[in-house]
């Protein structure tokens, strides 16, 4: 089943040769769709509260908290879903090889 969701919202903060980092803001219900991770990253969360992490394993519920840090391989396959009734905003860091 196909759920018609709005879409988060990217902003390129910084391009380099080492890192790319995107500012994304989910509405709530906004998602990012599906994607698959081309390179290692971290996140910084700017808001606290749960995301939905829809994967092929299953959905997972992820509870973040402004400014805990976490990072995941490059390879991570998942759609993001902001399933708050507020926005929900965090930063990403991409590492390029």
């Amino acid at each position: 089943m196909t759920k018609n969701r709005p879409q988060a919202i990217p902003a390129v903060q910084l391009d380099t040769d080492r890192v790319l980092v995107t500012e994304w803001r989910f509405p709530p219900g906004a998602e990012t769709g599906w994607h698959r991770h081309g390179m290692d990253y971290v996140v910084v969360p700017q808001s606290t509260g749960q995301l939905l992490i829809e994967t092929s394993d299953g959905d997972i519920r992820a509870d973040l908290v402004t400014g805990v840090a976490y990072s995941r391989d490059e390879g991570t396959e998942h759609n993001v879903v902001n399933d708050n009734d507020f926005e929900f905003i965090f930063v990403e860091v991409e590492l390029k090889n």
